[in-house]
């Protein structure tokens, strides 16, 4: 474990956004595009080591693994840097090394990657287990009239109207701490349990998003998948294929539930990731890193 305490290390906090579209969600995946690939990539290319030249391999520990297909509006990392090599990130501008960081990163990245802020991590700040909640939202459109080619990437057309009603009322038998296996796809080794604190529907009334009918999704932590299979349940509630009965009945299942039709990813964004205050973060990392009985 990196001594985060130690002269020799900078923990750093990256935040950024990126279109999932064309890659293969978050984590590097040999022969395939990823977004922790491509970063990985261009922070090799900028930290060196002061000595020799030679590229120092930093890598990312993200807030969310995002799946295939999947935005992050606002995703959070840290990355644990030399210090010697920290020190070198304003080159020769007048500059801070967090600024320097940032504008050599969005100098290397693709355009569907921003980063959008560098900053000095507070001690105890761990990107993963040290965040107190993940929001997301899945943006639907219902409405033939309504579909927009422009934002056909990030909203999924459906071709049946649904009801908020009915909506809300299947997402709250699912809100609270409790097993959520039947919408997750199983990891060895790993829990499904989670805390819901949110789930609703919304039919946006103003703004670019007026006219569509958006989920929002808060939790402390996500499993793989939950959210979309959530999504996918709920709509066919909201559309009148299954009723209540159905949703319990599925919700109750110890594994994951073949009767459930996952949600396309390109209709999920993650839109926030929040953290406690800075003299409650290593405390929040020791308490998420226990495992959920």
């Amino acid at each position: 474990m990196t001594d985060l305490h130690s002269s020799d290390v900078v923990r750093a906090r990256l935040d950024f956004s990126y279109d999932g579209t064309d890659f293969s969600g978050w984590a590097t995946q040999p022969g395939l595009r990823t977004v922790q690939g491509e970063m990985e990539v261009a922070l090799a290319r900028i930290i060196r080591d002061p000595a020799t030249g030679e590229a120092v391999p930093v890598r990312l520990t993200v807030a969310g693994r995002t799946d295939a297909g999947v935005h992050a509006r606002h995703q959070v990392a840290h990355a644990d840097i030399p210090a010697a090599s920290w020190g070198r990130m304003p080159g020769r501008c007048v500059r801070a090394p967090e600024e320097g960081l940032r504008d050599r990163l969005d100098g290397l990245l693709p355009d569907d990657v921003t980063v959008r802020q560098v900053t000095l991590a507070p001690a105890g700040f761990d990107a993963r287990f040290a965040a107190m909640e993940r929001r997301y939202a899945y943006r639907v459109c219902d409405r033939r009239e309504l579909r927009d080619p422009l934002t056909r990437r990030h909203v999924l057309w459906h071709d049946n109207p649904l009801d908020i009603d009915d909506l809300n009322a299947a997402s709250a038998t699912l809100i609270g701490l409790r097993d959520f296996a039947a919408f997750c796809r199983a990891r060895d080794g790993a829990t499904t349990i989670r805390d819901l604190t949110d789930l609703s529907w919304d039919r946006v009334t103003e703004g670019p998003d007026a006219g569509l009918v958006v989920a929002t999704v808060r939790a402390d932590a996500f499993c793989h998948s939950m959210v979309r299979s959530l999504v996918g349940a709920l709509l066919a509630v909201g559309q009148g294929r299954r009723d209540l009965a159905w949703l319990a009945s599925v919700a109750d299942e110890t594994s994951r539930s073949q009767a459930i039709a996952v949600a396309p990813a390109h209709g999920l964004t993650l839109e926030q990731v929040s953290y406690p205050a800075d003299e409650h973060l290593a405390a929040r990392a020791e308490q998420t890193r226990a495992r959920r009985a």
